[in-house]
């Protein structure tokens, strides 16, 4: 475990954020007002005679300036055939994607709403339409700098990672070294049972939180984890509650999903493979943030040996999940 004095992020002063504001041609009145996210920081800035805008200044070094104007490109095309995505405004100067010191930013209109009733049949049906509709976006064209998921090197990966920084408690080591073989046994033998699946540009990270509602209207947000990947990784975030539960919202999704597009039901197997990737993931994201003094504020458990016997814990029922079969869908397999 690695603590450090300082972070990139000390520089995102408040005068720095305004300053680049200015430089990139908006008249800012001086209201800043910081809203929660801890991977890249996000803020409601006032302007001058006009509506408050959401700016996004990118964590240093996560993804390269191309790799970000690829997030932009896909998210105007989707705006462009009428799919509800908050796309980034083109600033004054006519580029989506600012810099203020060694920070690049993008600007977004402000959207209210609160997050989808995925309980609700009608909604998962509607959201089903959207993600059909978006993933034929998506397979238009491909990714030339943005990753592909690949969830046994990620997993594999993740794991080495927390070893090798010693974030594992030594107490626990036995208990995780045993487990993750298995894990990793059992994620390939679920990837198998999905035989060849089709990757194309997705959101990435479509869970939830990252959906507005507002009236009838629902708005995808925050594409900063698009990449390659199956089109299950769209759609397993909106389930939740037990096996039945998940299986019936699962049917109707894919009702409205296959008005619009043909849906691969085998990857279904990808499910808890894919469970199992974003636990681990989870983790590996917090370790390797932990430089950053946000994170130990917000996240203090995570440095804490019952996190970590509770992680265990959780993965072992993940690999009971991953040995038992797949989630009931109806339909055509």
């Amino acid at each position: 475990m690695t603590e450090t004095s300082s972070h990139p992020y000390d520089a995102l002063t408040p005068d720095t954020i305004l300053d680049a504001m200015e430089d990139a041609g908006f008249v800012v009145n001086g209201r800043l007002f910081a809203l929660n996210s801890y991977e890249n920081r996000v803020y409601q800035i006032g302007l001058d005679d006009k509506s408050p805008v959401i700016a996004k200044f990118y964590r240093p070094g996560r993804w390269s300036e191309a790799q970000i104007r690829e997030e932009h490109d896909f998210t105007r095309q989707l705006v462009e055939a009428d799919i509800p995505v908050v796309a980034p405004m083109e600033l004054p100067g006519g580029d989506s994607l600012g810099r203020g010191g060694e920070f690049l930013f993008a600007v977004f209109p402000q959207r209210g709403g609160q997050a989808p009733d995925t309980s609700v049949t009608d909604t998962l049906y509607r959201l089903g339409q959207w993600l059909g509709q978006l993933h034929n976006q998506g397979d238009t064209k491909a990714f030339q700098e943005r990753p592909t998921l690949d969830l046994i090197g990620g997993i594999t990966a993740n794991t080495d990672f927390l070893i090798r920084e010693n974030w594992v408690p030594a107490d626990l080591r036995p208990a995780w070294d045993s487990l993750i073989p298995d894990l990793i046994e059992y994620c390939q033998r679920r990837m198998e049972d999905a035989g060849e699946t089709h990757n194309l540009r997705i959101h990435g990270d479509c869970h939830a939180g990252n959906i507005l509602c507002r009236e009838d209207q629902m708005l995808f947000v925050d594409l900063d984890d698009c990449r390659t990947g199956p089109a299950i990784q769209d759609l397993w975030l909106l389930l939740n509650g037990d096996e039945v539960e998940r299986g019936q919202q699962f049917g109707e999704l894919m009702e409205g999903y296959e008005m619009f597009r043909d849906f691969n039901r085998r990857e279904r197997h990808l499910i808890e493979p894919l469970r199992c990737y974003r636990q681990i993931s989870h983790c590996t994201w917090l370790a390797k943030r932990w430089d950053d003094p946000a994170f130990p504020r917000f996240f203090p458990w995570f440095a804490k040996p019952r996190f970590w016997s509770d992680q265990i814990l959780s993965l072992r029922e993940q690999l009971s999940a991953l040995q038992s079969p797949s989630i009931s869908i109806p339909g055509q397999f």
